[in-house]
């Protein structure tokens, strides 16, 4: 046991940049901010993050194929480099923290016995452990199966919501006494008041002042662009001036075809990723933000989107429930019409001082310092320190 003037020397182990998962990076960045600032004192960080080997993306045959090429490089990042490089820097530090479940894998390059990872929902494990809801080939299983395994060595689990929480033990995945709620947090800058650097105002240019409904998330299946783009269609035809601002998502040949289809290009802002200042101010100025997410490990937006003072409507999930509480209104899960109309209700009804206030509330009571905290804690404990 070390004496306690020496700070814990921790590794935080990170996404490779590359991989384009924005709510991970968010997890990652936030955590290594606050144990190299108001927790400095008593930890020293090193923090990981390799690129991806470049290796299947060189090679001549799959320069026509890049996506498959990024895909092999990818696999060859998680299953051999990244745990080739870990293992060389084992000496000289006392605890292993891998930021995402995806890449628990690296477990098995570390000492299980003080190494935590941070589980932010079930998707990656679903081919094994519900194969109806999510049929994969056995190559897929094999590699969801190593990264499960590494990820029930670990001596401590951390998850986001009391849904995830439920969820592993449901499934039999984790031992009760293993696991730590750690709530993700909502970064200063997100607030009902204006903060420097906040752009918003040059964003926002191009829809003239006109009133915007605003979703914040990436394009893959589970956030259901498809909702939201039939949503704001039938809203549309009832609030002509509407607008629709989208952060963060690429669209796919569907998804642009189906904006297309329904006439709603024109009406449709995407600016590129934004700082949290700016982002911070389309929350602010949102007249109501939209969650139309079919699954979730948490819902960053929800606490962002509430601690700016923004209305908001999610899915009606229990895990959103869990954390936006009384201050969101809920829809349910893809039905058109009733998002439609939670959504018409919140444009048009007058909104009491109070409803703001306890949106903020809610928002602030998530915090990205008590998320380090609490991890920094456990493993004084898990190492004595």
């Amino acid at each position: 046991m070390s004496s306690p003037e020496v700070p814990l020397r921790l590794a935080l182990l990170m996404d490779p940049l590359e991989e384009g998962w924005l709510s991970m990076d968010i997890a990652a960045e936030a955590l290594h901010e606050q144990l190299h600032g108001p927790l400095a004192e008593s930890v020293w960080v090193t923090s990981l993050r390799p690129k991806l080997v470049p290796l299947a993306r060189r090679l001549p045959l799959l320069r026509e194929q890049q996506r498959r090429a990024l895909n092999v490089d990818r696999l060859l990042t998680r299953f051999l480099a990244y745990p080739a490089r870990v293992a060389l820097r084992t000496r000289g530090l006392d605890a292993w923290h891998v930021v995402d479940h995806t890449y628990a894998q690296l477990v098995h390059a570390l000492p299980p016995e003080r190494t935590g990872v941070y589980c932010h929902d079930l998707d990656a494990f679903r081919s094994l452990i519900e194969p109806a809801k999510d049929p994969r080939p056995a190559w897929f299983k094999a590699m969801a199966w190593t990264t499960l395994k590494g990820m029930q060595r670990a001596a401590v689990v951390f998850h986001s919501t009391c849904t995830v929480r439920d969820e592993l033990l449901r499934h039999g995945l984790v031992a009760p006494e293993r696991l730590v709620h750690a709530p993700l947090g909502a970064s200063p800058e997100y607030g009902p008041d204006a903060v420097p650097g906040d752009l918003s105002d040059e964003v926002l240019r191009p829809l003239e002042g006109r009133p915007y409904v605003l979703h914040v998330g990436t394009s893959v299946p589970r956030k259901r662009l498809d909702v939201l783009f039939e949503v704001f269609a039938a809203l549309r035809r009832r609030h002509p001036e509407l607008r629709l601002v989208q952060q963060g998502a690429e669209l796919n040949e569907a998804q642009r075809a189906q904006v297309k289809h329904l006439g709603i290009g024109d009406a449709l802002l995407q600016p590129p990723r934004l700082d949290r200042a700016t982002l911070s101010g389309l929350y602010r100025r949102a007249r109501v933000v939209l969650v139309t997410s079919e699954a979730e490990g948490f819902g960053l937006p929800v606490i962002e989107a509430l601690a700016c003072g923004a209305p908001l409507v999610a899915s009606d999930l229990p895990v959103l429930r869990e954390v936006g509480g009384d201050a969101a209104t809920y829809a349910p899960v893809g039905d058109l019409g009733g998002w439609t109309e939670a959504v018409h209700r919140v444009l048009t009804s007058p909104e009491p001082d109070a409803g703001r206030g306890q949106r903020v509330a809610r928002g602030r009571g998530y915090s990205w310092t008590n998320h380090a905290r609490i991890i920094l804690d456990t493993y004084r404990r898990l190492t004595g320190y």
